[in-house]
């Protein structure tokens, strides 16, 4: 009588379950929850009224309007450039694609502070496009449109980079069905293509979002830091630093934390709702 041969286990490549979910949550616990732990138990010891009064305080309400209100501008022009050049790096091929494709990431693997110098240099009164616009009476550096300038430089890579994906695994039989069918190139986008990519392109333009309310060194630089005008909160929370003032210091940080944390569940949800949109 033959024996029954032994299941063939499959061939893990990373080590056993036990070993990469504690070197995991090992890295997850020192890198993220202990930061953010400290910095709400550090907000936490300030009191509610002293909290409430250092983040309602007119210097600290402007920077966090200024921040906001760039972000959002930034992330609006994102959501349609990184959805425009996803378009172009999947659906074209043209000469010097590949290094366009590889340009995207240069806000990834470029200094933020090296970004903002350049920025700057090159929209200031006397810099290559600043000369130019400066006499159309349009100005950059300094004004909130080089913050959002900023913003959406560092950012943009994540729209293109979760949409981009997403155009390349589409089946094309969708797009002939309904050519077929006689749709016009527009329905084609507007019901065909734009509902598949609607999660990843939604999750993208978040975290860009988030990605621009946390910014520092692209925008120190470009901003001008001036107080009520063109502050940030991370600057402010710097400046409360340099000043010994760590309380305020952790509540302006322990709001934009809230922010984030707000933006990474309004992701969720809405990745959800394009899901089940989706009917999937």
């Amino acid at each position: 009588m033959i024996a029954a041969a032994a299941p063939i286990r499959a061939k893990r490549v990373l080590p056993g379950f036990t070993l990469s979910l504690g070197t995991t949550l090992l890295y997850l616990t020192v890198v993220i929850l202990i930061p953010v732990l400290a910095l709400i138990l550090k907000g936490a010891e300030i009191g509610p009224a002293r909290f409430w009064a250092i983040v309602t305080a007119p210097r600290a309400v402007a920077a966090f309007q200024v921040t906001i209100t760039a972000a959002v501008i930034a992330t609006v022009f994102n959501a349609v450039y990184g959805l425009l050049m996803a378009w172009v790096l999947v659906r074209y091929e043209f000469p010097g694609k590949r290094l366009l494709d590889a340009l995207m990431d240069i806000p990834f693997a470029l200094p933020t502070a090296v970004a903002g110098l350049s920025l700057t240099a090159l929209f200031s009164a006397n810099g290559w496009i600043g000369a130019w616009l400066e006499p159309q009476g349009i100005s950059v550096v300094y004004t909130i449109w080089g913050i959002a300038l900023a913003m959406a430089f560092t950012s943009v890579p994540f729209v293109v980079r979760t949409v981009q994906p997403v155009l390349e695994d589409l089946d094309p039989a969708y797009e002939q069905a309904a050519r077929t069918l006689g749709a016009s190139e527009v329905t084609i986008f507007t019901r065909v293509i734009f509902p598949q990519i609607l999660p990843a392109w939604l999750a993208g333009c978040t975290i860009a979002f988030a990605r621009s309310l946390g910014e520092f060194g692209a925008i120190v630089f470009i901003a001008g830091n001036l107080p009520m005008k063109t502050e940030i909160a991370a600057l402010l929370a710097f400046i409360r630093l340099e000043e010994f003032d760590y309380n305020g210091a952790s509540a302006i940080a322990l709001v934009l934390l809230v922010f984030a944390l707000v933006l990474l569940f309004v992701s969720n949800r809405l990745q959800a709702w394009a899901m089940r949109h989706k009917g999937v």
